[in-house]
């Protein structure tokens, strides 16, 4: 019977539902990371001079990034809330929420008074709703790669849980895209005093578009068979809390899941945040180009990411893993050889060929840690080991490089930060164990059925 249980929890969604979980997860963390990345973006443009008028431009960018950095403080308080309750009620009620935290405190940021309006208030109100971005971003990673992962087949994990990792780069290339057209029709004077609004209130528009798709989506029918179990075995003994039991059966597997995150996190906002201060000061690149190049580099970015996902399927995680932190640790100083000569085709080249490589991390990284952890503390251990991890990799990234870049005058320390944590994720993923033949529905924590020398059933099966 219990064999007859999972394999039904197992069982993939009908052919017709499963693209509409994965559109669900896709288009809220698309949503998600475009009010994220659109807040980044403007850091590095525009929030020095409005925010922090009164310093030096280079430290005006500093102070500005330290907001930047405050939303990633709040991720990991995030995940700890929406992971407990996603593992309690449900992965879609905290999708849901996150949504609405997320997309309402970007709208309001576009509504906010600046310093010349209301002085020191207006950096204080700013820091406040980027900490309301960083608590709903920390549980929105979690619930969309689980949505789908335990909707899917085993077989096809990877390549299905990659596209709400898309939700990035689409994210990032929405917020490129919107800055960049505005900064091409507006002056940089009409763009500074009201166009930088435009694009935060646009949020409002596409979180009623996300609620409306989220909301069509079931449950996942892994979790709801968890959920049976647990009430089952509730009159037995009390359940812990799935922080508790992360902590006590998992957390060498969070200990892996912030390792593999270091590369991943920290060349990302490098190459894409961090770009757009040293190209236009250091490599003589103007705002435009620099915008420009990024954006054509996240539609790469978004097109190979599935492509990851799917080699994961075939060769394992780790290998594409393995790779992709390799690869990014290798091309720092090719990176910044080629921003520093100015031309707009080595840019492109430069941001490219760094995102193909962090995508060959990125992308298997929603199945491997989804399949880290056990139903009733999936939620919790996937967030934390992400979100906590974040606090260490991508929050101060944009502030060390620029740190380093105001100290140093060179790009040889900040390639070096970004090989000290390729080396770090070299090391994590390395000694984790490959998880591409587990089966979601019978991962217990505590148990050894975790082990891999074989594949489960329905990963042979379509």
């Amino acid at each position: 019977m219990a064999h007859m249980a999972s394999a039904a929890a197992s069982a993939p969604p009908p052919p017709a539902s499963l693209p509409r979980i994965v559109a669900a997860s896709l288009i809220g963390t698309t949503i998600e990371w475009y009010d994220f990345f659109l807040y980044g973006s403007a850091a590095a443009l525009v929030f020095n001079k409005l925010f922090f008028p009164d310093s030096d431009p280079l430290v005006g960018t500093l102070l500005s990034f330290l907001t930047y950095a405050v939303g990633f403080a709040a991720r990991p308080l995030g995940a700890l809330v929406f992971g407990h309750y996603g593992d309690r009620l449900g992965r879609k009620k905290l999708l849901i929420l996150s949504l609405v935290l997320m997309g309402g405190a970007t709208f309001a940021i576009g509504l906010l008074p600046t310093h010349s309006t209301v002085g020191s208030a207006a950096p204080v109100l700013l820091t406040t709703l980027r900490l309301i971005q960083g608590f709903a971003l920390g549980g929105e990673w979690g619930g969309a790669v689980l949505l789908v992962s335990e909707h899917g087949d085993a077989r096809r994990r990877g390549f299905w849980a990659s596209w709400p990792q898309t939700g990035a780069p689409a994210g990032q290339l929405l917020a490129t895209g919107v800055l960049s057209l505005l900064t091409t029709v507006l002056s940089d004077d009409a763009f500074g005093t009201w166009g930088w609004r435009i694009p935060f209130l646009l949020s409002g528009v596409l979180v009623v578009v996300g609620l409306w798709i989220r909301l069509s989506v079931d449950e996942s029918p892994v979790f709801r068979q968890a959920l049976e179990r647990a009430e089952s075995r509730r009159t037995e003994e009390p359940e812990k809390l799935p922080l508790v039991s992360v902590l006590r059966h998992h957390w060498r597997d969070v200990l892996v899941a912030m390792g593999a995150r270091m590369a991943e996190n920290i060349s990302y906002y490098v190459i894409t945040a961090f770009i757009l201060v040293y190209a236009t000061t250091s490599a003589g690149v103007s705002k435009q180009t620099a915008l420009n190049a990024v954006l054509i580099a996240s539609a790469v970015h978004f097109a190979v990411i599935p492509a990851w996902g799917a080699l994961s399927d075939r060769v394992g995680r780790r290998p594409v893993y393995l790779l992709g932190a390799a690869g990014v640790g290798l091309w720092m100083f090719p990176f910044f050889s080629l921003v520093d000569t100015g031309s707009f085709g080595y840019l492109v080249l430069a941001v490219t060929v760094g995102l193909v490589l962090h995508g060959a991390m990125y992308a298997p990284q929603a199945a491997f840690f989804a399949e880290m952890f056990a139903t009733r503390m999936r939620y919790s251990g996937a967030s934390i080991g992400a979100q906590f991890a974040s606090v260490a990799a991508g929050a101060p990234a944009p502030l060390i490089a620029t740190a380093l870049l105001s100290d140093y005058d060179s790009s040889t320390p900040i390639a070096l930060y970004v090989i000290a944590a390729a080396v770090l994720t070299l090391i994590a993923v390395g000694v984790a164990r490959e998880t591409r033949h587990r089966d979601l529905a019978r991962v217990e924590g505590g148990q050894d059925e975790r082990a891999d020398t074989a594949p489960a059933a329905e990963a042979r099966t379509v």
